[in-house]
């Protein structure tokens, strides 16, 4: 059984995205929490790009045009979580989850 280079990247992918999901669904550190977010985001990304490259005809830069804007958005994504984890951080003087389940003054 032999495996296509587009079958081999999308498994590199899923394996990728299910790491990323058990980070951020099994861990109360808000920052590991993230992490997990972001190797998600990094799986997409790269199924982005194998779509592209291996796809029926490939134009230029469609699929790296896609994956710009997507790190992008991830980058907004992470500026804006840790923003909260240093506000959250400086009100409770803890970055687990657990204890930001109130967020009221």
């Amino acid at each position: 059984m032999s495996l296509s280079p587009l079958q081999l990247c999308l498994l590199f992918s899923s394996a990728l995205f299910c790491v990323g999901l058990i980070g951020a669904l099994a861990r109360s550190n808000t920052i590991l929490v993230l992490l997990g977010v972001e190797l998600m985001l990094n799986a997409a990304n790269i199924n982005f790009i194998a779509f592209w490259r291996y796809g029926p005809a490939p134009s230029p830069a469609t699929g790296v045009l896609f994956v710009i804007f997507a790190i992008a958005v991830a980058a907004a994504e992470a500026a804006v979580g840790l923003a909260l984890v240093i506000a959250v951080y400086r009100h409770r003087r803890s970055i687990q989850l657990q204890d930001a389940n109130s967020l009221k003054g």
